[in-house]
């Protein structure tokens, strides 16, 4: 459910508007009747970082030349030289 409110109305209430928010209401507040911001919920940004150690066991293995030199054309490009 989605409700409007208008700016003066938002301060004076705003305590009020939260808990609608809370409550799973979104909140818009508009200026002269023109919508101009939406109140919803904060809900935390998932993590795609998982835990130290999570792969542990997985098998992990790192190739033979993995450190060797790249050929000086790549390097050359990766610097942006010509």
């Amino acid at each position: 459910m989605e409700s409007v409110v208008n700016i003066h109305e938002a301060k004076t209430h705003f305590s009020k508007l939260i808990e609608r928010i809370q409550r799973g209401e979104d909140v818009v507040i508009a200026k002269a009747g023109v919508p101009v911001a939406r109140l919803t919920a904060y809900t935390a940004p998932r993590s795609r970082i998982g835990p130290p150690g999570g792969m542990q066991g997985e098998g992990f293995w790192v190739a033979s030349d993995f450190d060797t030199a790249l050929p000086d054309e790549l390097t050359a490009a990766f610097e942006g030289r010509d």
